[in-house]
């Protein structure tokens, strides 16, 4: 094949220790033990995907069979590196253990390495993916793997090594390839995209820095795909490199985080749909969240370089900016609701909605506290003091007023007034029943309705409620009875969804004693007298005395 037809995985694919990115340590390793001739029995490489397991397998045969000496770095002149370089050496075999799992395939194996190698020092046997031999597979190549004949060396390679048993693995000198450090694998791309007389920006090499997650193929394979995607007059940008990649512009996400605490429904739901037009994945959406959050919690303690290219220097300072007005309780709580919502897809079968009530719970949660909110409404401490006598209510009351239930909210109501007002008609919801009771109160017969048909107890905490449902379970149940809570508590309720089945609801509670009472009732002695004298009797219902104010 041409070289220059080759994809470019195969055409840069490292010959030589000096040829290898971000693997020095191993590297200077193995050059030590060659030229200190004090070499291994067999050789076990593990890592991710792409990061030259298989390639420093070869790198190691030729440095072992080098007609010109290790020291010489002949980088392919001799016969012997040209044809384990192309595959074709004779006494460096190449399996593949996905299609040669069997013991068979091994004992084959053993058989052929009693003869010595034909034109080499060594003969090599490189094993790749090894972790996928069988058991028994394993077992007769143990004796063979500890006491092989001088000629004969193992090399290995593996993504799983906890899939290879314990006893071939003490029997190999182990090297754990790490990821390609981000800064490395940018440099190394950005030079091949200039070999190749590319027109790609640097945001866009980050880009690929970014989904490629540290591995050198899946770099070059999407470098491939880009330099092919344009004229060669054009220039690959970060915003038409998304869209290759069909990769979410992180700003969009943040964006959508900072309108979150500002409480701006209307936009947040907006902003939402922009991103599920654009063919984004459920999951992916909660996974992409949950690494904004970390940068959030976290950028302080961050460089650009350590978020792996996935922040732009816009982004990043943005990121900064905003994080440093927001409470860090408040992250650790959407991370966790951030969290559930993965739960709840099991369960809500449009997952499109579920994530549009997930936003929207966030923008009700009790806790959303920004930092420069507080110190303002902590310059009124004064003014409400003279008013409570009370020390340790004062600071009560000023943590009330502290708390931000919803931004949109905040600057419309005076959090003093507000404070004096709810403290006068505020309810107290101790059990599901007292819930049940208090809808009854305030004619909420639409949610008493499904509080007692449609929902199953999981779990009820102070401010807290874990519920399943069944399919008649009112679509904006979750929203109405949050509302509901906030207006008639003063406090922010959780209400989550579960998996978990749940009591049986309380219509059916009732439905059950009511028969196990219509049940007894029969086995009386007065229903038995009624029915010799009125056959065609049925006993249809049991009235207890007071029924009406017993919620059993």
């Amino acid at each position: 094949m041409n070289n220059n037809s080759k994809v470019l995985a195969l055409k840069y694919r490292p010959q030589t220790f000096d040829d290898l990115i971000g693997q020095e340590v191993v590297a200077e390793t193995i050059t030590n033990s060659i030229k200190a001739d004090k070499i291994p029995n067999a050789y076990l490489f593990t890592g991710i995907r792409g990061i030259g397991k298989t390639t420093i397998a070869r790198i190691v045969a030729k440095a072992l069979n080098c007609s010109n000496g290790f020291e010489s770095k002949c980088k392919n002149k001799c016969d012997n590196c040209n044809a384990i370089t192309n595959s074709s050496h004779i006494d460096v075999l190449e399996m593949d253990a996905a299609s040669k799992t069997g013991v068979d395939d091994v004992r084959d194996l053993i058989e052929f390495s009693r003869y010595g190698p034909t034109s080499a020092k060594y003969k090599i046997f490189i094993i790749d993916e090894v972790h996928m031999l069988s058991k028994q597979a394993f077992n007769a190549l143990l004796k063979t793997l500890e006491e092989p004949p001088e000629y004969l060396k193992f090399i290995f390679a593996t993504t799983e090594i906890k899939k290879i048993p314990i006893t071939v693995v003490s029997r190999c000198q182990r090297f754990d390839l790490s990821r390609i450090k981000s800064s490395e694998l940018f440099e190394f791309i950005k030079k091949i995209k200039d070999k190749e007389n590319g027109k790609v920006t640097d945001e866009a090499l980050k880009l690929i820095v970014k989904i490629s997650e540290g591995s050198v193929r899946d770099a070059l394979s999407l470098l491939d795909r880009a330099l092919l995607s344009l004229d060669k007059e054009q220039e690959l940008d970060l915003n038409t490199a998304q869209k290759i990649f069909g990769y979410v512009d992180k700003t969009q996400l943040i964006d959508l985080f900072e309108l979150i605490l500002k409480g701006d429904e209307n936009k947040v739901i907006n902003i939402y749909r922009n991103i599920y037009d654009q063919g984004i994945d459920a999951k992916v959406f909660i996974n992409d969240f949950l690494e904004i959050l970390y940068y959030f919690k976290n950028i302080n303690s961050l460089t650009l370089e350590s978020t792996n290219f996935s922040l732009t220097d816009e982004a990043f300072a943005k990121i900064k900016n905003v994080s440093n007005q927001v409470d860090p309780e408040t992250l650790i709580l959407f991370w966790q609701f951030a969290i559930n919502s993965l739960e709840e897809f099991d369960i809500v079968s449009n997952q499109h909605l579920s994530i549009e009530m997930f936003l929207i719970r966030l923008m009700h949660l009790s806790s959303i506290k920004l930092k420069d909110k507080v110190d303002v409404n902590l310059d009124d401490k004064n003014s409400l003091k003279t008013k409570i006598d009370n020390d340790e209510e004062f600071e009560n009351k000023v943590k009330s007023v502290n708390q931000i239930k919803n931004i949109a909210q905040e600057k419309k109501t005076n959090p003093e007034t507000k404070t004096e007002i709810k403290a006068i008609d505020k309810n107290f919801i101790n059990s599901f029943y007292d819930l049940i009771a208090l809808c009854s109160k305030k004619k909420e017969i639409k949610l008493k309705y499904d509080l007692e048909k449609n929902v199953n107890l999981v779990k009820f905490e102070k401010n807290m409620i874990e519920i399943s449902f069944n399919h008649n379970l009112d679509k904006d149940f979750v929203k109405d009875l949050s509302s509901k809570l906030f207006e008639w508590t003063d406090e922010r309720w959780i209400i989550t969804l579960s998996k978990s089945k749940g009591e049986i609801s309380i219509k059916d509670k009732q439905k059950n004693i009511k028969e196990n009472l219509i049940k007894e009732a029969k086995n009386l002695e007065i229903y038995r007298v009624l029915l010799n004298k009125f056959p065609d009797a049925e006993l249809l219902d049991v009235k207890l005395e007071n029924e009406g104010d017993n919620n059993d």
